[in-house]
């Protein structure tokens, strides 16, 4: 196991980061674009939702984030019958002591990995909101910190499938990405019999990054530099999803805050020390369209909130600010205008 000195520079993150990647994708085939985002948002600090149909491999994808990096792991299987304080935890009476002891829950773990977490109804869910945002969990007026670092993934099923709850807004907003992982290629699929047919590839799956040095490289990406002009365009995309005609929800500012921390964390897996408008543009569709909510006609009309979320990339001007060293920021994508 490596360890680094108390700062770890881009270069120790990118060599974790490598490692990390290389060992979940001997578990999920041909989905790089995934496994990328999935540590995106481990090193930003964020929490990942998970969202298809049964059987792609969510809950792999998130068990094989969890098994890569040697920390505390929790899972927890979410049903109608699930209470807040199996997720929270609850204070029992010690007789011998005669006094109340706290009983902490599954959610007291540095990745808690909540399967299928809209089977189960409203109120359990919201026993996630106090740790998702503030890492604390409070009970009977006690507060307790959450280890570090501290990340949710979250698998849910489609909520047009039997048996299942929307999360609410606040959930969702808390959730700085999500991600679907699709159907595999026929190559992709073929390789996976052979991984995956005599025995799960978990089984020897082996922790190649220890926690302690998870937290530094998240502190690194805290240094990466982020241009007004590039703060400016995050907060551009954000307002505009607020003015909408096809959206009755627009993203938070606790939206513009993801963008802008994902959008460092993949600089920082880029080996830049410095975020583009490019980063910006390639999490803008997993951060936020998840948060909002179409208009009924525009559901009608059969409008997504990624289909909005592109339209507003098109519309929206690219900054042509010069980065640190000169040059200017990245490329624009097509039909987008320049400042």
């Amino acid at each position: 196991m490596t360890t680094y000195d108390d700062r770890a520079s881009l270069t120790d993150l990118t060599t974790t980061a490598e490692r990390v990647r290389r060992s979940i994708e001997g578990v999920i085939e041909g989905k790089p674009e995934v496994v990328r985002l999935s540590l995106t948002v481990l090193l930003a600090e964020g929490h990942l939702l998970i969202e298809d149909v049964p059987g792609v491999g969510k809950t792999m994808l998130a068990k094989a984030l969890a098994r890569s990096i040697d920390c505390s792991v929790r899972r927890i299987q979410f049903t109608p019958d699930l209470l807040p304080s199996d997720i929270t935890g609850v204070s029992i009476w010690d007789q011998q002591r005669r006094d109340f002891e706290f009983k902490p829950g599954a959610i007291f773990a540095q990745i808690v990995i909540g399967d299928e977490i809209n089977r189960a109804s409203p109120k359990t869910q919201s026993a996630l909101l106090e740790s998702m945002e503030e890492r604390q969990v409070t009970i009977d007026g006690q507060t307790y910190e959450l280890p570090s670092p501290f990340m949710v993934v979250a698998t849910q099923n489609p909520v047009e499938m039997e048996g299942t709850y929307p999360l609410p807004e606040a959930q969702r907003d808390r959730f700085m990405a999500r991600v679907s992982i699709g159907y595999p290629g026929p190559e992709a699929e073929l390789q996976m019999l052979d991984v995956h047919g005599g025995a799960s590839p978990l089984d020897d799956l082996q922790p190649v990054a220890h926690a302690h040095d998870m937290v530094k490289l998240i502190d690194a990406v805290r240094t990466v530099h982020v241009a007004e002009a590039v703060r400016r365009y995050a907060v551009d995309l954000v307002g505009a999803t607020r003015s909408h005609p096809d959206l009755r929800l627009g993203a938070s500012p606790r939206a513009t805050l993801h963008l802008l921390r994902a959008a460092k964390a993949s600089a920082a897996l880029s080996g830049r020390d410095f975020a583009l408008p490019d980063d910006v543009q390639a999490l803008a569709v997993a951060v936020l369209a998840h948060r909002l909510l179409p208009t009924a006609q525009a559901q009608l009309n059969r409008r997504t909130a990624e289909s909005v979320v592109l339209e507003i990339l098109q519309r929206t001007p690219v900054p042509a600010a010069q980065q640190p060293g000169g040059g200017f920021f990245g490329q624009q994508p097509p039909g987008a205008r320049r400042l």
